[in-house]
């Protein structure tokens, strides 16, 4: 689907505020509402939009533990990165998991309320999974920068 600049405006606006009304971002971009709707439909029906999401506070709620968790697997088949990718799949606490090249196989976000919660995540949770060579843990001190925004105003489509 080709993206023209208008498609990038609203992408940025909307990744900012979802719950931006219709008419409002229709009157920001300056085109009519039932044009900003149909642009819109259109970037949902493409999935390029694929969802609307609230972000939380973690530290409200009391996760303040999160952690980057690089995981090694003893053996790289088709079956045991399934295995693995499924047992994953099943635990709360972990908000990413993305499979990397280099040493480590997949590095985690993980978030936990206390040290303690992670020791045991670490140990009942996480260690039981079979194909799991080893795992480090490193925990995050204080974030410099977060975003689920992409950069729509560098794409050259």
């Amino acid at each position: 689907m080709k993206i023209d600049e208008t498609d990038k405006k609203i992408l940025e606006m909307l990744q900012s505020n979802g719950r931006i009304t219709n008419a409002k971002l229709a009157a920001t971009i300056g085109i009519s509402p039932p044009a900003m709707l149909e642009r819109v439909r259109r970037l949902e029906s493409a999935g390029i939009i694929h969802n609307y999401t609230a972000i939380l506070d973690r530290e409200k709620l009391g996760l303040e533990v999160m952690a980057i968790v690089s995981v090694s697997l003893t053996a790289h088949e088709v079956e045991s990165i399934d295995r693995f990718r499924e047992k994953l799949l099943a635990l709360d606490e972990v908000l990413e998991c993305h499979m990397v090249s280099g040493e480590d196989d997949f590095i985690l976000t993980v978030v936990l309320d206390s040290i303690k919660s992670y020791s045991d995540f670490a140990m009942k949770k996480l260690a039981v999974i079979p194909g799991i060579h080893n795992f480090k843990s490193a925990f995050v001190l204080s974030t410099i920068k977060q975003s689920s925004c992409l950069p729509v105003k560098t794409i050259e489509k």
